[in-house]
């Protein structure tokens, strides 16, 4: 699968998701989600501020979420229909599970 064609599946997947309300985003619902053990996988904006990323991989490490970096702060909050976006949780295994083939794939 070409790049374009990854990122159309991948945003795709997160607007199905967002009007699921299956993901929430933003530091502090990313985190409640993640203390609450609702997270189910963590993406991150691959132009995150270098401290947000360390923020964000350490939330992934102390509370297992699997992780990967994806798409710019622009897209990913585009799909979301916010204005950006540095980090979303998905809350849901099927959409999590989809997310990491398509990642992987």
């Amino acid at each position: 699968m070409n790049a374009d064609m990854k990122k159309t599946k991948v945003t795709n997947l997160l607007s199905m998701a967002a009007r699921a309300r299956r993901i929430a985003s933003g530091a502090f619902a990313v985190e409640e989600a993640a203390k609450k053990g609702k997270a189910k996988f963590l993406l991150i904006a691959e132009d995150c501020e270098p401290a947000s990323q360390k923020k964000y991989e350490t939330l992934s490490d102390t509370y297992g979420i699997p992780a990967d970096r994806f798409l710019t702060r622009e897209e990913l909050g585009a799909c979301l229909g916010k204005e950006y976006r540095a980090a979303a949780v998905l809350l849901d295994d099927g959409f999590a599970k989809k997310l990491q083939a398509l990642l992987e794939g």
